[in-house]
């Protein structure tokens, strides 16, 4: 991020994009907004991250959580632009924490769920990137991978089921 800032670096935004993107389009599909419409925030939001890099004040807040707060505010900009009800994860409650820390829980659980996946069979771990990453149905891992369809629901209900396991194991 500092490079971006400090000297527009290209390949260090395009690594900030690589890393970021994929996961702001989960962060904010959770918050019940299609595909289509994530990809479309990711890339507004990345590109007010280009724009902006010079107003990052690394003593403020770290990368992920300006970045994040930057894909809040623009979920809640289209929100009361389309004039319908805030989605429950966006409103602010009265006396609630900060969203710094909140950030930094859910990139805290990242890691967890990283050293989790880490620890599957790979072909579990292809399985259930492919279904949750991925977002690809069941049907269309069994044609793209060329398994039975009751092998790629198998390997993912099991890769699920370890992956609960791990993550048990990994919390503190």
């Amino acid at each position: 991020m500092m490079a971006v800032r400090d000297t527009r670096d290209r390949s260090a935004f395009v690594k900030l994009f690589d890393h970021f993107a994929p996961r702001l389009k989960g962060f904010v599909m959770r918050s019940g907004v299609s595909s289509h419409q994530a990809e479309e925030i990711v890339q507004d939001v990345m590109l007010t991250i280009w724009r902006r890099a010079s107003t990052f004040d690394p003593h403020r807040a770290q990368v992920s959580a300006w970045i994040y707060q930057i894909a809040r505010n623009r979920q809640i900009d289209i929100a009361r632009k389309e004039n319908r009800p805030m989605p429950e994860e966006l409103k602010e409650e009265p006396g609630s924490a900060s969203d710094a820390s909140q950030i930094l829980g859910v990139e805290q659980e990242s890691v967890y769920l990283k050293q989790a996946l880490a620890k599957l069979a790979p072909e579990q771990r292809e399985m259930i990137e492919k279904a949750y990453l991925g977002e690809l149905t069941h049907q269309e891992i069994s044609a793209q991978t060329g398994l039975a369809l009751g092998t790629v629901k198998s390997r993912i209900r099991l890769g699920l089921e370890r992956l609960k396991h791990e993550l048990k194991d990994l919390k503190p």
